[in-house]
């Protein structure tokens, strides 16, 4: 098995800011040795997410408008009342989409379709610095 990793770092506006981290990950492939295996895109934190989709304007505000019919930013939520805090709606998205993706790594390419792209989404209620590990193993 051989195993090649690295890290990716991007400063965040937070409030669902979307950011295409797909030429960095295609990067971190390029850099190692794997000519066939899988990519993995792990964002570490628990208000924040990784998945993929078309990455344009209308495609990133059709996400937003339909996270917040689904957990909306103004809820009712116990995190905030125990915690005295006011994200509970940033974890809750975060799990819904999770935390990482996965993609298959064919001749040291990514095998995204042609509108498909791996997308970093930070939930949080302000900017952070998000860390995304990257492994690809064969």
């Amino acid at each position: 098995m051989t195993v090649h990793s690295g890290e990716l770092t991007y400063a965040t506006r937070g409030d669902a800011d979307v950011i295409d981290i797909t030429g960095d990950v295609r990067q971190v492939v390029a850099d190692g040795p794997v000519a066939d295996g899988l990519v993995t895109a792990f964002v570490r934190g628990s208000t924040a997410a990784i998945t993929t989709m078309e990455f344009e304007p209308g495609g990133v505000a059709d996400l937003r408008t339909l996270l917040d019919r689904l957990i909306p930013v103004d809820g009712d939520y116990e995190h905030n009342r125990l915690n005295h805090d006011t994200n509970s709606h940033a974890h809750q998205r975060a799990s819904l989409i999770g935390a990482s993706e996965q993609v298959p790594v064919i001749g040291g390419r990514l095998t995204l379709g042609t509108w498909q792209q791996l997308v970093l989404i930070d939930f949080d209620d302000r900017p952070r610095d998000r860390t995304v590990v990257v492994q690809v193993v064969s």
